[in-house]
């Protein structure tokens, strides 16, 4: 496995100095985009369609071929990220928006299971589970989310309501994030490069181990491709198989904590807004929040893991991962 020892400059290499204002990074979706996206949705749950069985075809967006592609050149060769705004929610019911989000999502790229149960789109909310439990997801919890990337090659995530108070959103450029790393400590540049257990939390595929042995950064094919779990990271030491982290890693870990909330772009979704970000270049963070009651109103997120047409070429070691392997399987 080749290492990396000196710094990469992409599009992807920016840091909350330099990547200028929110109307900068953000695509704010025309009316006709809406109206299409609308009428289509709509169309199919007249006809007793549902999102899961909808096709690319069934989702006519002739206005949408032309965002698609840009998003998608965005994604892979660009910032690595997108905002979608105005999409209007609050005049949408549940399942409308769930329709939407899916057809966007097939325009993009090809959903991909995001669960060891093989489901294509998941409500991000609080469940009231304790991520002390045994395979509770950090994504079911209120509690802060640290630095990390999903899976497959690319995430959507769409706010259908906002938190009362809390849940900030945070991307950061995991190739700065390196860069940086790189110049200050090179050594423990090094030990990234190395593997880190990370805790499955029941996700594993058939016959794997409860826990994945990966690097936290892969060179290949000219690129730097990240995963990073800090929580799963620690939360794999309730295996005996897996080994006491060193002090060399406990150091890094803490020092890429460190760089990431120094070089990351903070910001509010609001209902309506859609961010779009590739897993290899891009981590996302999310900040506590709190409902205001304990009903059903409190913060609630859709998202989707995509596969992209024009995706990069992959290491080997990926194909293993449960993040990573459908889209490893769908360029092999």
């Amino acid at each position: 496995m080749s290492r990396r020892t000196t710094a990469l400059h992409t599009k992807a290499t920016w840091h909350n100095g330099n990547i200028g204002s929110r109307e900068q990074w953000t695509l704010r979706l025309e009316p006709q985009q809406i109206a299409e996206l609308r009428q289509a949705a709509d169309t199919i749950l007249a006809q007793g369609g549902r999102w899961q069985t909808t096709t690319r075809t069934d989702m006519h967006l002739p206005s949408w071929d032309g965002l698609a592609r840009q998003l998608q050149q965005e994604l892979e060769g660009g910032r690595g990220f997108a905002l979608l705004s105005s999409l209007p929610v609050h005049e949408l019911s549940l399942e409308q928006v769930r329709l939407m989000l899916w057809g966007i999502g097939q325009h993009v790229g090809y959903p991909e299971p995001q669960d060891a149960a093989g489901n294509l789109l998941h409500d991000v909310r609080d469940t009231g589970k304790d991520l002390a439990s045994d395979n509770v997801r950090a994504y079911q919890t209120n509690l802060p989310i640290n630095y990390h990337n999903d899976g497959a090659d690319a995430f959507m995530l769409l706010c259908y309501r906002a938190a009362h108070a809390g849940g900030e959103s945070r991307l950061v450029s995991a190739v700065a994030v390196f860069n940086e790393i790189l110049r200050r400590r090179p050594d423990l540049a090094a030990v990234l490069q190395e593997p880190f257990d990370f805790d499955a939390r029941g996700q594993e595929r058939p016959g794997a181990r409860p826990f994945q042995r990966v690097p936290i950064y892969t060179a290949h094919a000219g690129l730097l491709n990240v995963l990073y779990k800090r929580e799963y990271i620690d939360l794999a030491q309730r295996w005996e198989d897996v080994p006491e982290l060193t002090s060399a890693q406990i150091e890094v870990l803490d020092l890429m904590d460190v760089v990431c909330n120094e070089l990351a772009l903070s910001f509010q979704m609001e209902p309506g807004d859609l961010v779009v970000a590739n897993n290899y270049d891009i981590l996302h963070a999310r900040a506590a929040f709190q409902n205001q009651t304990a009903d059903d109103d409190g913060r609630h997120m859709l998202r989707l893991w995509l596969s992209l047409p024009n995706g990069r070429p992959l290491p080997p070691i990926f194909e293993h991962t449960r993040e990573f392997f459908h889209s490893y399987r769908r360029r092999a």
